[in-house]
């Protein structure tokens, strides 16, 4: 089924039914890996970023529990992430080389794109321990599975509808605190914060879009527009820390400068485009917002159940 909740259904049971699916799926394409391991962990560490979104959703009620999960899940994408983030950076620079702006740029880009690939290849190469990395991974999410039957919620469409308010305007809140940091002090940081704010809010939209189909589907397109141009600022921003740490793999520096000159103006595009949407999506009051969501979910949990 689709990633949703519905509000016609007992709320800790959709909860454990979205939950259970999603780490299901993880275990699934971790076991078959269907494009290879490395594929598998990439799609898996997606779905981690779902079921830590989901999970919030329940803290108003079960932060305990929340917290604890949390924590396991987070800790497992971690344990994954080494090959991921080495190729994620090959995939910036090829996307930078797409906008060279001159051949010499194009040039200095193709040469830190081979550096980069073997980068990830002698990263690749050093994970001996993949295989067993992912078996713990599956171990994990089945005990992740398992606590699903300790959770308890107090039952209610009305409870069901505030928990999922007072979630919603906490994570409006902080989403704007984090808009406000990167207007006020634009650090690679503050760009992250808000680009995690994004990526809750937009599988919040997507778990709660039986509320109102139409517009929280038209909220969801333009949130992920917001999340796309903020993941590209966080590759700028991996990947300029990666120039830093090791310039010399990437040529003299006639070429480290041009790489630098082409981060920067990328960057920088990006970040306006990004503080734009960002305007526009986390626009509403965050109280005002939750009050809504929360007479959504009362109407919705009577129409659809009746």
């Amino acid at each position: 089924m689709a990633f949703r909740i519905r509000p016609s259904e007992p709320f800790l049971d959709e909860f454990r039914r979205v939950a259970g699916e999603q780490l299901l799926k993880t275990i699934n394409v971790l076991e078959e890996q269907p494009d290879g391991p490395h594929a598998a962990v990439h799609a898996a560490r997606k779905r981690f970023k779902r079921l830590r979104a989901l999970y919030r959703l329940i803290e108003p009620d079960a932060k305990s529990f929340r917290q604890a999960e949390n924590a396991r899940i987070r800790d497992m994408a971690r344990s994954l992430s080494a090959v991921r983030d080495a190729t994620a950076l090959v995939e910036t620079v090829d996307y930078l080389a797409g906008l060279a702006v001159s051949a010499e740029e194009f040039v200095a880009l193709g040469f830190a794109s081979r550096a980069l690939v073997e980068r990830r290849d002698r990263i690749a190469a050093s994970e001996m321990d993949l295989p067993a990395r992912i078996e713990a991974a599956i171990t994990t999410c089945n005990a992740a599975i398992a606590a699903l039957d300790t959770l308890d919620l107090p039952e209610g469409n009305a409870r069901a509808a505030k928990r999922v308010a007072r979630a919603w305007r906490k994570q409006g809140i902080k989403a704007r605190r984090a808009l406000d940091v990167c207007r006020e002090e634009p650090a690679a940081e503050a760009f992250h914060d808000l680009r995690k704010c994004g990526q809750v809010a937009w599988m919040h939209l997507t778990l709660l879009e039986d509320l109102w189909p139409t517009a929280l589907q038209a909220r969801r397109r333009e949130t992920k527009r917001l999340v796309d141009a903020l993941g590209h600022e966080h590759d700028l921003s991996v990947l300029t820390q990666a120039v830093n740490e090791r310039p010399d793999l990437f040529g003299d520096s006639n070429t480290l400068a041009l790489l630098i000159g082409a981060i920067i103006t990328r960057q920088q595009a990006v970040r306006a485009e990004a503080l734009a949407l960002s305007e526009s999506v986390f626009a509403d009051d965050a109280e005002r917002e939750a009050d809504i969501v929360r007479l959504l979910w009362r109407k919705a949990a009577r129409q659809l159940g009746s």
